[in-house]
């Protein structure tokens, strides 16, 4: 895809969050454990929320959009995701998850890199910081859940 304009980029991160929420509101239909269930909610409605965010985002309140640099714990860094499955349980579902945040992120980071102008270099770069919020947010429910636990 050509990111030549402001629109072109908004129009490709808003179809990224609408086919993100889809994925989580699928698997929640199916899921089973219920603190899975709960937290594929709480990502569909982020995701729905993100978008609402893009939705409004002008090329004037992206101007200065760079913000502060977001702290990467790199938890999910080093686990294995298993393939997506509708018998995830939620420590997989929060590594798969993080996993894919991850690869969001880093995405925006290389389109920032090739971005034609400096508009655009910050867009990638902001909505580069969103995806490592929520990878954060994601290994922060992993670190309290999941690594307390064993």
């Amino acid at each position: 895809m050509d990111f030549s304009t402001f629109n072109d980029v908004i129009v490709f991160a808003i179809r990224r969050e609408e086919e993100a929420a889809k994925t989580y509101g699928d698997l929640f239909e199916v899921a089973k454990e219920e603190s899975a269930r709960k937290l594929l909610l709480d990502l569909q409605d982020e995701e729905k929320n993100h978008k609402k965010i893009l939705q409004g985002l002008t090329e004037a309140k992206a101007g200065g959009t760079a913000g502060k640099d977001v702290r990467d714990l790199k938890i999910s860094d080093y686990l294995v995701a298993e393939p997506l499955d509708t018998a995830m349980n939620f420590q997989d579902l929060l590594i798969f998850a993080a996993k894919k945040e991850k690869t969001a992120a880093e995405l925006y980071r290389d389109l920032a890199k090739e971005a034609k102008t400096e508009k655009l270099k910050r867009l990638f770069e902001y909505l580069e910081k969103q995806e490592k919020a929520h990878k954060l947010r994601l290994e922060l429910e992993y670190e309290k859940h999941i690594l307390w636990e064993d």
